[in-house]
């Protein structure tokens, strides 16, 4: 490790919070160091106190928060600034990737627009010249056609397009340090390792130093130099990334390396025959088709896709960003009209020359969701409360229940995924990206649907609760017997959680079949590169793996 003084220097930060419930103490005097060039990982659960922590740096705390400590960048201590002052380091010596890109972006500025406004607030930069270099960035991110998607907003690309340009912003002015809050969470694996390469050569090249909160013990293992491990508020180990990922020292760091789902080798699962059913569908789709018009040109997002799911059944549907794992699930739920083909719930045909009006909602009745961003799925003025009995309220003629029954049963659902009662008075802005989206699953299961639509259910949650919501969702389903279509970019967790998996890639299904198979035997080349770019939580083997990759692109 270099002796070189510390980019950034946080000494005893502590960080208490004001509530109803009296003062919460969410950082317990920690201490930390980043050096230039260096890519520090801070890990933890939901609620130690990460996010907290890297919202201290930036001084963009609430108003309920009560700060105390030292931060120091380069030797300037940030404590003692104005507001005007810190408003000069964000963006152009400290920036930030945030954790959900549709509540950091602005809905009604185009993208370009957006990248620009960061360039231009810290140069001389005409707007011409901003222009070009904002396009120049969502090339280098990885957004594909970024002359036209400059051109775009934001509610015209998908999540994981949406989390690269929230990271072109962040690039923009080539700051020392970047937070990086869960920056690959809406990311699919391949993309992902993009990313990933690309901020490692920033780290290399240019010298950003990155502190990376994150759940993801892979990409933490892929990038990271050092890891901080935070539990309740404390710091409770730092060391190099081999030393905290294959010889932890704390229990704590144990425990959550013990949650990080893995995907079996090959050859650890033998094959078995896929069971027959005769029942009807839940959800079918035949020959389904999406097409966007935009300026005159046409867009397919899906292309003809035909995929069933039986009652009970869990099927994982997977690919890159883009690929149209959204849309299919968006038309499931009547969020997104057909351009051609036929959609099924429960055996009855819905839309076009189907079941309409007050019939399509009893069936839409039996459908329950969870949707990707929980920070823009929760009305930020309704409590937890209001929120999880938003659908007993909406169904109430299928679903009578007094006030007093439904306060019951807002308590019960609150403790199926893990929270305590007296979150119900909370409001979405008070708990973590974790807590919010568990209160998106708590209102999901609120109706005991036949089928959920879960779109990304896990990817604001650490391991061990990503662990504690799966254990939870699988004993609902097998005692409720709904059936789920699972999005996902997370294989691991597919494989533990799916009993098929679909992979989808240019708005098409290439590959369907029992979930082993598909994931550990693929047939489809396209499958196989997905699992080639999957971090495992193992610095040394995701070292090798690494360079396989980067070997076969430069061969490419």
């Amino acid at each position: 490790m270099s002796t070189t003084a510390p980019l950034l220097s946080i000494r005893d930060l502590r960080v208490t919070f004001r509530t109803d419930d009296g003062p919460v103490e969410a950082v317990k005097g920690i201490d930390l160091d980043i050096r230039a060039g260096e890519v520090l990982a801070l890990v933890g659960e939901s609620g130690s106190g990460k996010s907290v922590t890297a919202m201290s740096i930036l001084q963009l705390l609430p108003s309920t928060a009560t700060r105390t400590g030292r931060i120091a960048l380069d030797g300037r201590e940030l404590t003692a600034l104005t507001e005007a002052q810190m408003n000069d380091v964000r963006g152009r010596e400290i920036s930030m990737i945030f954790q959900e890109p549709m509540t950091a972006l602005n809905p009604s500025m185009r993208i370009g627009d957006q990248i620009a406004e960061a360039l231009r607030n810290h140069s001389s930069m005409t707007r011409a010249q901003a222009h070009a270099e904002a396009v120049e960035l969502l090339r280098r991110v990885g957004i594909p056609d970024p002359e036209r998607r400059a051109a775009g907003y934001a509610h015209e690309m998908s999540g994981g397009q949406r989390q690269r340009v929230v990271i072109a912003i962040a690039l923009a002015c080539g700051p020392k340090l970047i937070i990086a809050d869960e920056p690959t969470t809406a990311l699919d694996v391949t993309v992902q390792a993009d990313i990933l390469d690309l901020i490692r050569d920033l780290a290399t090249e240019r010298g950003t130093a990155f502190l990376l909160v994150t759940h993801n013990m892979g990409v933490v293992a892929d990038i990271a130099d050092r890891v901080a491990v935070m539990y309740r508020g404390d710091m409770v180990e730092v060391g190099t990334t081999t030393q905290v990922l294959r010889h932890p020292e704390a229990d704590y760091t144990r425990r959550l390396l013990a949650a990080v789902p893995r995907l079996p080798e090959a050859d650890e699962v033998q094959p078995a025959e896929q069971a027959a059913t005769a029942t009807a569908p839940v959800l079918s789709l035949t020959d389904a088709s999406v097409t966007y018009r935009k300026a005159g040109q046409h867009f397919t997002a899906l292309d003809a896709v035909s995929v069933d799911i039986a009652p009970g059944e869990i099927l994982g549907l997977v690919g890159e960003s883009g690929s149209g794992k959204s849309t299919l699930g968006k038309v499931a739920l009547g969020l997104v009209p057909m351009s051609g083909g036929e959609l099924r719930l429960f055996g009855e045909k819905v839309g076009r020359g189907g079941v309409r009006g007050r019939a399509e909602r009893r069936l839409r009745g039996r459908v329950g969701t969870v949707f990707q961003d929980p920070g823009s799925s929760l009305d930020p003025r309704a409590t937890v409360a209001d929120a999880i009995a938003e659908p007993l309220i909406v169904h109430r003629a299928s679903h009578p229940m007094s006030g007093r029954d439904r306060a019951a049963r807002v308590r019960e659902l609150l403790e199926a995924v893990e929270l305590p009662a007296s979150y119900a008075s909370r409001y979405p802005h008070e708990l973590s990206g974790g807590q919010r989206q568990r209160i998106g699953l708590a209102r999901a299961i609120a109706l005991e649907p036949e089928l959920i639509i879960a779109d990304e259910p896990t990817s604001a949650l650490d391991v061990s609760v990503q662990a504690a919501v799966l254990k939870v969702l699988r004993e609902l389903q097998e005692r409720m017997g709904f059936a789920c279509l699972f999005i996902s970019h997370d294989l691991a967790v597919v494989h533990e959680f799916s009993d098929r998996v679909a992979v989808m890639y240019a708005g098409q299904i290439v590959e369907l079949g029992r979930t082993d198979d598909v994931l550990l035997r693929p047939q489809h080349p396209y499958s196989r590169r997905l699992l080639a770019s999957v971090p495992v939580p193992d610095p040394v083997v995701q070292a090798d793996r690494r360079l396989a990759r980067l070997t076969t692109r430069s061969a490419a």
